[in-house]
Protein backbone atom coordinates (compact mmCIF):
# COMPACT_ATOMS: atom_id res chain seq x y z
CA UNK A 1 0.00 0.00 0.00
CA UNK A 2 1.55 3.17 -0.81
CA UNK A 3 1.76 5.83 1.97
CA UNK A 4 0.75 9.66 1.51
CA UNK A 5 1.65 12.73 3.40
CA UNK A 6 -0.99 15.25 4.20
CA UNK A 7 -0.16 18.65 3.89
CA UNK A 8 0.45 20.30 7.12
CA UNK A 9 1.69 24.06 8.09
CA UNK A 10 5.05 24.81 7.13
CA UNK A 11 7.84 25.54 9.09
CA UNK A 12 10.62 28.46 7.95
CA UNK A 13 13.55 26.06 8.06
CA UNK A 14 16.56 26.82 5.64
CA UNK A 15 15.96 25.45 2.19
CA UNK A 16 19.47 24.76 0.61
CA UNK A 17 20.81 21.22 2.05
CA UNK A 18 23.60 21.53 4.22
CA UNK A 19 25.63 19.91 6.63
CA UNK A 20 27.85 21.24 9.37
CA UNK A 21 30.58 20.57 12.29
CA UNK A 22 30.64 22.53 15.50
CA UNK A 23 33.26 24.26 16.87
CA UNK A 24 32.36 26.48 20.40
CA UNK A 25 29.07 25.91 19.85
CA UNK A 26 28.84 27.25 16.65
CA UNK A 27 27.71 25.89 13.39
CA UNK A 28 31.29 25.45 10.65
CA UNK A 29 30.27 25.67 7.07
CA UNK A 30 31.70 22.27 6.57
CA UNK A 31 29.42 21.83 3.64
CA UNK A 32 27.16 24.68 2.76
CA UNK A 33 26.91 28.05 4.30
CA UNK A 34 25.89 28.87 7.65
CA UNK A 35 23.20 31.48 6.82
CA UNK A 36 20.89 33.28 9.38
CA UNK A 37 18.01 30.03 8.77
CA UNK A 38 20.53 27.96 9.94
CA UNK A 39 22.08 29.28 12.64
CA UNK A 40 18.49 29.91 13.85
CA UNK A 41 17.75 25.56 13.57
CA UNK A 42 21.15 25.49 15.03
CA UNK A 43 19.45 27.30 18.34
CA UNK A 44 16.41 25.86 18.47
CA UNK A 45 18.47 22.38 18.16
CA UNK A 46 20.49 23.55 21.11
CA UNK A 47 17.72 25.11 23.62
CA UNK A 48 15.49 21.95 23.14
CA UNK A 49 18.47 19.21 23.67
CA UNK A 50 20.18 20.96 26.64
CA UNK A 51 16.81 21.65 28.17
CA UNK A 52 15.70 19.93 31.69
CA UNK A 53 12.73 18.18 29.94
CA UNK A 54 15.17 16.41 27.13
CA UNK A 55 15.35 12.71 28.39
CA UNK A 56 18.78 11.99 26.44
CA UNK A 57 21.40 12.92 28.08
CA UNK A 58 23.81 10.83 25.32
CA UNK A 59 22.70 13.83 23.27
CA UNK A 60 23.15 16.22 25.80
CA UNK A 61 26.46 15.35 26.24
CA UNK A 62 27.45 15.28 22.41
CA UNK A 63 26.22 18.91 22.12
CA UNK A 64 28.42 19.91 25.64
CA UNK A 65 31.55 18.60 23.89
CA UNK A 66 30.75 19.99 20.91
CA UNK A 67 31.15 16.00 18.92
CA UNK A 68 27.91 16.79 17.30
CA UNK A 69 27.01 17.25 13.49
CA UNK A 70 24.07 19.05 12.23
CA UNK A 71 22.59 18.58 8.97
CA UNK A 72 19.17 21.00 7.40
CA UNK A 73 17.69 19.33 4.27
CA UNK A 74 14.54 19.71 2.77
CA UNK A 75 11.09 17.66 2.65
CA UNK A 76 11.19 14.58 5.08
CA UNK A 77 10.00 12.12 2.14
CA UNK A 78 11.62 13.69 -0.69
CA UNK A 79 14.62 11.76 -3.08
CA UNK A 80 16.62 14.13 -2.83
CA UNK A 81 16.35 14.71 1.13
CA UNK A 82 17.39 10.65 1.48
CA UNK A 83 20.27 11.09 -1.26
CA UNK A 84 21.56 14.22 0.84
CA UNK A 85 21.20 12.90 4.11
CA UNK A 86 22.47 9.17 3.11
CA UNK A 87 25.66 11.30 1.74
CA UNK A 88 26.12 13.47 5.03
CA UNK A 89 25.72 10.67 7.12
CA UNK A 90 28.58 8.74 5.19
CA UNK A 91 30.91 11.69 5.89
CA UNK A 92 29.60 11.46 9.73
CA UNK A 93 31.29 8.28 10.40
CA UNK A 94 34.31 9.81 9.39
CA UNK A 95 34.16 12.53 11.47
CA UNK A 96 32.53 10.61 14.60
CA UNK A 97 35.78 8.78 14.25
CA UNK A 98 37.59 12.11 14.73
CA UNK A 99 35.66 13.95 17.55
CA UNK A 100 37.42 11.57 20.33
CA UNK A 101 34.30 11.64 22.66
CA UNK A 102 32.10 8.89 23.85
CA UNK A 103 29.03 10.45 22.83
CA UNK A 104 28.79 12.08 19.47
CA UNK A 105 25.27 12.76 17.37
CA UNK A 106 24.23 13.34 13.58
CA UNK A 107 21.02 16.08 13.42
CA UNK A 108 18.73 16.08 10.96
CA UNK A 109 16.38 19.14 10.20
CA UNK A 110 13.50 19.21 7.89
CA UNK A 111 12.31 21.71 5.66
CA UNK A 112 8.50 21.76 4.26
CA UNK A 113 5.56 20.23 5.32
CA UNK A 114 4.93 19.06 9.00
CA UNK A 115 3.32 15.65 9.66
CA UNK A 116 0.03 16.76 10.65
CA UNK A 117 0.36 13.63 13.82
CA UNK A 118 2.26 11.00 15.23
CA UNK A 119 0.92 8.55 12.57
CA UNK A 120 2.08 10.79 9.67
CA UNK A 121 5.03 11.59 11.12
CA UNK A 122 6.33 7.78 12.27
CA UNK A 123 5.18 7.09 8.54
CA UNK A 124 7.27 9.90 7.03
CA UNK A 125 10.58 8.63 10.03
CA UNK A 126 10.54 5.36 8.21
CA UNK A 127 10.33 6.05 4.79
CA UNK A 128 13.53 8.12 5.09
CA UNK A 129 14.96 5.31 6.74
CA UNK A 130 13.80 2.78 4.38
CA UNK A 131 15.50 5.55 1.36
CA UNK A 132 18.41 6.31 3.21
CA UNK A 133 19.32 2.20 3.55
CA UNK A 134 18.35 1.38 0.30
CA UNK A 135 21.52 4.16 -0.72
CA UNK A 136 23.85 1.91 2.03
CA UNK A 137 25.86 -0.78 0.02
CA UNK A 138 27.96 -1.48 3.42
CA UNK A 139 27.04 -4.97 5.35
CA UNK A 140 24.16 -4.58 8.02
CA UNK A 141 25.91 -4.01 11.75
CA UNK A 142 26.15 -6.92 13.79
CA UNK A 143 25.41 -4.86 16.78
CA UNK A 144 21.75 -4.79 16.36
CA UNK A 145 19.73 -7.33 13.97
CA UNK A 146 18.66 -7.00 10.22
CA UNK A 147 15.16 -8.96 10.92
CA UNK A 148 12.10 -6.06 12.18
CA UNK A 149 10.82 -9.34 14.58
CA UNK A 150 13.73 -9.40 16.26
CA UNK A 151 13.80 -7.90 19.55
CA UNK A 152 17.41 -6.61 18.66
CA UNK A 153 16.07 -5.20 15.50
CA UNK A 154 17.70 -1.57 15.05
CA UNK A 155 18.76 0.74 12.39
CA UNK A 156 22.26 0.57 10.71
CA UNK A 157 23.79 2.52 8.09
CA UNK A 158 27.23 2.47 7.17
CA UNK A 159 28.17 -0.87 8.83
CA UNK A 160 27.04 1.19 12.11
CA UNK A 161 24.09 1.03 14.31
CA UNK A 162 22.26 3.81 15.37
CA UNK A 163 19.33 4.76 17.81
CA UNK A 164 17.32 7.30 15.89
CA UNK A 165 15.60 9.95 18.40
CA UNK A 166 12.58 11.37 16.13
CA UNK A 167 11.33 15.12 16.88
CA UNK A 168 8.36 16.96 15.85
CA UNK A 169 5.52 19.30 16.48
CA UNK A 170 3.03 17.03 17.37
CA UNK A 171 4.44 14.70 19.46
CA UNK A 172 2.48 13.44 22.23
CA UNK A 173 5.76 13.49 24.38
CA UNK A 174 6.95 16.49 25.29
CA UNK A 175 10.55 15.81 25.19
CA UNK A 176 10.11 14.85 21.46
CA UNK A 177 7.87 18.05 20.97
CA UNK A 178 10.10 20.83 18.04
CA UNK A 179 8.84 23.84 16.02
CA UNK A 180 9.77 21.39 13.08
CA UNK A 181 10.18 17.35 12.04
CA UNK A 182 14.11 16.33 13.43
CA UNK A 183 15.86 13.28 14.00
CA UNK A 184 18.94 12.65 16.41
CA UNK A 185 21.22 9.84 15.46
CA UNK A 186 23.57 8.42 18.42
CA UNK A 187 25.59 5.25 17.75
CA UNK A 188 25.12 2.15 19.04
CA UNK A 189 28.98 1.48 20.11
CA UNK A 190 28.65 4.23 22.50
CA UNK A 191 26.17 2.74 24.32
CA UNK A 192 27.84 -0.62 24.60
CA UNK A 193 30.94 1.16 25.81
CA UNK A 194 28.75 2.68 28.75
CA UNK A 195 27.82 -1.34 29.04
CA UNK A 196 31.07 -2.71 29.53
CA UNK A 197 32.10 0.14 31.85
CA UNK A 198 29.01 -0.17 34.05
CA UNK A 199 27.55 2.85 33.50
CA UNK A 200 24.85 1.98 31.56
CA UNK A 201 22.13 1.32 34.06
CA UNK A 202 22.98 4.69 35.90
CA UNK A 203 22.33 6.50 32.23
CA UNK A 204 19.19 4.56 31.60
CA UNK A 205 18.30 5.47 35.59
CA UNK A 206 18.60 9.56 35.04
CA UNK A 207 16.92 9.19 31.14
CA UNK A 208 13.88 7.64 32.56
CA UNK A 209 13.85 9.75 35.87
CA UNK A 210 13.93 12.97 33.17
CA UNK A 211 10.97 11.34 31.64
CA UNK A 212 8.98 11.09 34.81
CA UNK A 213 9.64 14.54 35.76
CA UNK A 214 8.86 16.39 32.34
CA UNK A 215 6.13 14.38 31.18
CA UNK A 216 4.67 12.35 34.53
CA UNK A 217 4.97 9.01 33.24
CA UNK A 218 7.27 6.72 31.69
CA UNK A 219 7.61 6.70 27.93
CA UNK A 220 5.63 3.22 27.28
CA UNK A 221 7.74 2.33 24.52
CA UNK A 222 10.89 2.07 26.87
CA UNK A 223 12.95 -1.41 27.06
CA UNK A 224 15.89 -2.66 28.25
CA UNK A 225 17.89 -3.86 25.52
CA UNK A 226 16.77 -6.83 24.17
CA UNK A 227 13.55 -7.45 25.81
CA UNK A 228 11.89 -5.23 22.26
CA UNK A 229 13.47 -3.92 19.59
CA UNK A 230 14.43 -0.09 19.89
CA UNK A 231 12.77 0.86 17.03
CA UNK A 232 9.22 1.12 18.99
CA UNK A 233 11.05 4.09 20.20
CA UNK A 234 12.22 5.93 17.10
CA UNK A 235 8.97 8.09 16.20
CA UNK A 236 8.18 8.52 20.36
CA UNK A 237 4.44 7.16 19.41
CA UNK A 238 3.38 4.72 21.78
CA UNK A 239 3.10 1.66 19.49
CA UNK A 240 1.20 -1.05 19.78
CA UNK A 241 1.82 -4.31 21.13
CA UNK A 242 1.92 -5.96 17.95
CA UNK A 243 3.90 -3.20 16.09
CA UNK A 244 6.82 -4.06 13.89
CA UNK A 245 9.33 -1.91 12.11
CA UNK A 246 8.31 -1.56 8.72
CA UNK A 247 11.33 -2.84 7.03
CA UNK A 248 10.70 -6.22 4.56
CA UNK A 249 11.52 -9.27 6.48
CA UNK A 250 14.99 -10.04 5.80
CA UNK A 251 15.94 -13.98 4.90
CA UNK A 252 18.12 -14.76 7.58
CA UNK A 253 22.04 -13.37 7.31
CA UNK A 254 21.15 -10.91 5.23
CA UNK A 255 20.00 -7.37 5.33
CA UNK A 256 16.55 -6.35 4.72
CA UNK A 257 17.38 -5.01 1.14
CA UNK A 258 19.59 -8.36 0.11
CA UNK A 259 22.90 -6.48 0.77
CA UNK A 260 24.98 -9.48 2.11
Amino acid sequence: MTQTFSAARRIPTPSAQSYHLICRGEAQATRGAVTPQVQAVHSAIRSKILANDFSCVAARASLNTDCYALGCYGELTADSTAQMLASDLSRFLQDQDRMGSGFTSMIATFDGQTPADEHEFEAALWHLLRAIHRLDDADYSPEVSCDPNDPRFGFSFGGRAFFVIGLHPGSSRLARTFPFPALVLNAHRQFQALRDTGRYGRMQDTIRTRELKGQGNLNPNLADYGEASEARQYSGRAVEADWAAPFPQAPQGRCPFGHS
